[in-house]
């Protein structure tokens, strides 16, 4: 009985080790690739507005060095070509002055602000202040910024993370 059993355990085996040489593949060492793959997630993003929530859409046609010149670029509204896509600004500002230092940025607002701090409307200044801070800043990620907008005569918003305004 006990020979039987041995036998019984080789063919398999034995067939299966037939079975992966037989099939034809080789195998390989590692093959390069290259560099990672970059594009579109480096660089400045301005967030706007839409039925399904915030989208980023990239600044490939300007050189962006400071933070006013981008709340500046956000206030003007999306290019026509994104307002064709059902993307809209909700961003209306009077005078302002935004300062970064590192994963600190602060938008100190003349005028009386509108939004609530929960609307898609501060969640476009809060990511697209996010996004700049961490492209003038490369030591920063944009996940670690936090925002804090400071309306005149009234408590301050935040500060904030650009997670918090995405996801729909």
């Amino acid at each position: 009985m006990r020979a039987r059993a041995r036998v019984l355990v080789a063919v398999p085996v034995s067939a299966l080790g037939f079975a992966l040489v037989g099939c034809g593949v080789q195998p390989t060492g590692v093959i390069g690739a290259g560099e990672p793959a970059t594009g579109l997630t480096r660089g400045i993003r301005l967030y706007y507005a839409s039925d399904g929530g915030l989208r980023g859409v990239p600044v490939l046609d300007r050189e962006i060095d400071d933070l006013a010149s981008v709340v500046k670029l956000l206030a003007s509204g999306p290019p026509p070509a994104e307002q064709r896509d059902g993307l809209t600004n909700l961003v209306e500002l009077g005078g302002y002055t935004v300062t970064g230092r590192g994963t600190q940025v602060t938008l100190r607002l003349e005028s009386p602000y509108a939004g609530t701090g929960r609307d898609q409307g501060t969640g476009q200044l809060v990511c697209t202040l996010a996004r700049a801070q961490s492209v003038l800043d490369p030591k920063v990620r944009t996940d670690d910024v936090e925002v804090t907008l400071r309306p005149p005569g009234s408590p301050e918003l935040g500060p904030y993370r650009c997670a918090e305004f995405l996801g729909g």
